[in-house]
């Protein structure tokens, strides 16, 4: 699958579950999106009040903690737009109403592309497919079609706060088991693991070997997409949607 040009892209939006979900999958490739001028913003469901290990942080202390550490880690990649929708971490399903929240923030910032988790389970690396992740990857693509583009689909999104239908032109899905795209990271992999390092409350257990495990993913991919040795990649599905 032939994914747009970055040339003909001018906003992206990130559609996630959980704080440093963008990070884990698709931060290299954001960097080099934002380097080239194009204007991302992120939509994070939860704050991933459910993860981390410091429990004294719970009651709202770690939601607080989590959204201030992504915060952190997408300026490390450029983003500084960032829509926190305050679902319960754990609990996420793919309703209505949780479609008609992503369909809000499409609508207001317009994308031509979406990246967003796959909503099937991934049976080689059962990491990527937390619950969470799947019912987020399902509300997105079912907010990206039909519901943002169709006028008739939560109509009080535009009777009440004056948003237009928006029809999103392609969605890459990460963390699935059918990656039809390779991203080239190796120029961003340095702010990619800065970024990662940012989310001090979820990888301060393995701190010491979180930078090796990352790379040697990536370095994974770029052998898959052939790329010579060295390099580094982000994988993704593209799903054409125009």
């Amino acid at each position: 699958m032939t994914p747009l040009d970055d040339a003909d892209v001018s906003t992206v939006l990130v559609v996630t579950a959980h704080p440093d979900d963008v990070d884990f999958g698709a931060a290299g490739t954001v960097a080099m999106l934002t380097d080239k001028g194009i204007r991302v913003v992120y939509c994070i469901v939860t704050d991933g009040d459910a993860g981390g290990f410091d429990r004294e942080l719970d009651n709202g202390g770690m939601a607080q903690l989590r959204r201030a550490e992504q915060t952190e880690a997408a300026k490390r990649v450029g983003v500084t737009d960032l829509r926190f929708l305050g679902y319960q971490d754990g609990t996420v399903e793919p309703t209505l109403g949780l479609r008609r929240d992503i369909s809000r923030v499409i609508r207001q910032v317009r994308p031509d592309r979406v990246i967003t988790s796959s909503p099937e389970r991934n049976y080689v690396r059962i990491q990527p497919s937390h619950p969470d992740h799947r019912a987020v990857g399902g509300a997105t693509l079912d907010a990206v079609y039909p519901d943002a583009r169709n006028p008739y689909a939560f109509p009080e999104l535009l009777a009440d706060e004056g948003l237009e239908a928006w029809a999103v032109r392609e969605v890459w899905l990460t963390g699935g088991q059918t990656n039809n795209h390779w991203v080239d990271i190796t120029a961003t992999v340095d702010r990619k693991v800065s970024a990662l390092k940012a989310h001090v409350s979820q990888i301060a257990h393995i701190a010491d070997g979180i930078e090796q495990f990352v790379r040697g993913f990536l370095a994974a991919n770029a052998k898959a997409a052939g790329l010579p040795e060295g390099s580094y990649a982000e994988g993704f599905q593209v799903v054409q949607t125009a």
